[in-house]
């Protein structure tokens, strides 16, 4: 599974890799802010063709051609995430990239892969196996933040809808509240990654999709840290609305700073 995750995300991460400002054809999908381009659109189609190929009864959701369940499913299904940080790909800020991930009939994560071409990097796991960055021909076993460190950085998003926003904002400086400083990467996926590698040391954010973090998640705990995920109902049962994912909370931290989080 985490092979065909590797390929599927290297896919996805070569179109990606092909960015042309000329070839952009943005266009926003209703929030403000919330764009697609076509480059979305073809990474999306290169990482369901690797998995059609390798895994053809699998089911896949993804996030720009929704849900594919084959008749005779064999009750895995892959969570995509073709081009994660799409403002920052359209306005070549180097935090993006390609997320795919694998979960069982359960609903429990098996692999992850974060290919990130503008960085050169590749984060991947798979369930008890660890969690490993590939970057510049060398492989590290991520062991996630150090803890106790002093000017701990916390991690976080916004949303597109300006009310809820408005709400985060109110929120933000009792979130911020013990550590030093924050940053606003516009990549969940890579976040949660940054937590794993120990760059950044904790992530928190509201209203994330399941393809946002699916790959991320699995990766941050392979490297040993703390993660909640939220329960939100699967793609497959026509869910989640958007008032079950804006209200739970995705976050990623050493076990220390567990509880900065809300509930």
């Amino acid at each position: 599974m985490l092979e065909v995750a590797k390929r599927a995300a290297a896919a996805g991460a070569a179109v990606l890799a092909g960015r042309s400002a000329e070839a952009l054809q943005a266009s926003n999908k209703g929030d403000a802010g919330d764009w697609v381009t076509a480059f979305d659109v073809a990474a999306e189609h290169a990482v369901r063709d690797v998995i059609s190929a390798s895994r053809p009864n699998d089911s896949i959701t993804g996030e720009e051609h929704g849900t594919t369940r084959p008749a005779e499913a064999t009750g895995y299904r892959w969570s995509i995430d073709p081009l994660d940080g799409t403002t920052n790909f359209i306005r070549n800020i180097v935090y993006y990239g390609t997320s795919v991930a694998v979960a069982d009939a359960n609903g429990v994560w098996l692999a992850g892969v974060v290919n990130a071409p503008a960085l050169g990097r590749v984060y991947y796991a798979a369930r008890g196996e660890g969690a490993w960055l590939e970057e510049c021909g060398a492989l590290t076993r991520l062991q996630g933040p150090v803890p106790g460190r002093k000017g701990q950085i916390l991690a976080t998003g916004f949303n597109y809808d300006p009310q809820v926003r408005s709400e985060q904002a109110a929120q933000f400086a009792e979130l911020l509240e013990g550590f030093a400083d924050v940053r606003r990467l516009g990549s969940a996926a890579l976040d949660l990654c940054l937590v794993a590698d120990g760059t950044q040391d904790a992530f928190g954010e509201r209203g994330l999709n399941e393809h946002d973090f699916a790959a991320g998640a699995l990766i941050a705990e392979e490297a040993g840290c703390w993660v909640r995920r939220p329960r939100l109902t699967s793609p497959l049962d026509g869910g989640p609305s958007d008032q079950e994912r804006l209200d739970a909370w995705t976050c990623a931290a050493s076990l220390e700073l567990s509880g900065k989080f809300p509930l």
